[in-house]
């Protein structure tokens, strides 16, 4: 089976190694030595100011969310992992969805502008596979209402925005760092920070809110990344560049051989990580039948997103369609004609040449 992604695992040796380590010092979790060090490794690699290493990334939105006191309403979009909209319902808060750009699969900054309300208090926007929202015109939005600005960059890891590193945008910024991502912990997540203040509490939260040996200052949960995580990133973080330029002659790849047959996603970043190979045909028909002859023959790409999470059971229940709603039509016309391809570092150019075929043949044969 070739698979849409694999986990990028570094050399099995340098793994144990550490290991090794971490069996005689018997420091497991709780901000121990290699979660310390990771955090600085990946600080100087992302050219960040801070970031608050968690668990995982639906926490970090979590804690995003808390730390910056958000109230009533958010404003985020439905193409998105499902992940972004149940870190709003678990914080007690009302999703408000505005439609994207059918370009970018990113949030429309001129629908964000209509779904503005007095109890409108943040913006959740999402980095659709790594690719950089409008982040200028977002932000101008943000400031204008005084509404606090927080992007999902789940993918986005290492991606740069007119030179400049994606995750400076925003009041915060949160990474996943799941084992599917170009860069991973195995479970992991973390949160850009530009202010120390947000940052102290942020590592409180992740905590317990516990200060010392006794005295608990907040109300906080159980956010850590423990050193299992921080190794495998350690080890990992060596070999991403490397990794991601092979990512990128793959994804360049397909887009030579399938210019006919598909479209892509338009990217914005001046520097990117290849993490996913979207395409996107001319109707659900073509997606589905292309979808269904890749699974005969062995190959598992995804319907990436689909459904949107405006479909999920949980709002299905209110008996409201949130598509006419919130006049979602663009998001709901790509949602229906996406599909990731397969992309990974391991990926050989003959099983890309595979998947391609298939494709021709698919369309070919349903064109004539």
């Amino acid at each position: 089976m070739i698979t849409v992604t694999k986990p990028d695992l570094p050399p099995l040796e340098e793994y144990m190694e550490y290991l090794k380590k971490i069996w005689t010092s018997r420091w497991l979790t709780n901000n121990g030595e290699y979660v310390q060090l990771l955090q600085r490794e990946l600080v100087e690699h992302l050219s960040t100011k801070d970031l608050v290493l968690v668990s995982n990334g639906t926490l970090a939105i979590e804690l995003a969310l808390k730390v910056l006191e958000i109230k009533g309403e958010v404003i985020t979009t439905p193409f998105t992992f499902p992940a972004t909209t149940n870190a709003i319902l678990w914080e007690g808060l009302t999703p408000v969805f505005a439609d994207i750009d059918p370009e970018t699969f990113n949030i429309d900054p001129r629908e964000v502008e209509k779904r503005i309300t007095q109890k409108t208090s943040a913006i959740l926007a999402v980095h659709v596979f790594g690719n950089p929202c409008y982040v200028k015109e977002l932000q101008e939005i943000a400031h204008r209402h005084d509404v606090k600005l927080i992007y999902d960059a789940a993918a986005a890891f290492g991606v740069e925005y007119e030179y400049q590193p994606v995750l400076d945008y925003g009041d915060l910024s949160i990474l996943s760092l799941h084992a599917t991502k170009v860069f991973h912990t195995i479970e992991g997540g973390a949160i850009a920070v530009k202010d120390e203040t947000l940052s102290e509490k942020l590592r409180l939260l992740r905590d317990h809110g516990i200060k010392s040996a006794e005295q608990v200052a907040i109300v906080g949960t159980n956010a850590k990344m423990n050193e299992f995580q921080a190794v495998m990133g350690i080890c990992n973080l060596k070999y991403v560049d490397e990794k991601i330029q092979r990512r990128k002659r793959l994804y360049e790849y397909y887009k030579r051989k399938l210019s006919k047959y598909v479209k892509f996603q338009k990217l914005t970043a001046s520097k990117y990580n290849y993490g996913y190979m979207p395409v996107y045909f001319d109707d659900i028909g073509k997606r589905d039948e292309v979808y269904s002859k890749l699974l005969k023959n062995g190959i598992e790409p995804r319907k990436y997103f689909f459904p949107l999470t405006t479909s999920s059971d949980y709002f299905k229940r209110e008996s409201v369609d949130l598509v006419k709603k919130y006049d979602l039509r663009k998001a709901h016309d790509i949602s229906n004609r996406i599909l990731c391809l397969p992309l990974y570092p391991d990926l050989k150019t003959r099983d890309v040449d595979r998947v391609m075929r298939i494709i021709e043949d698919t369309l070919d044969t349903k064109e004539s």
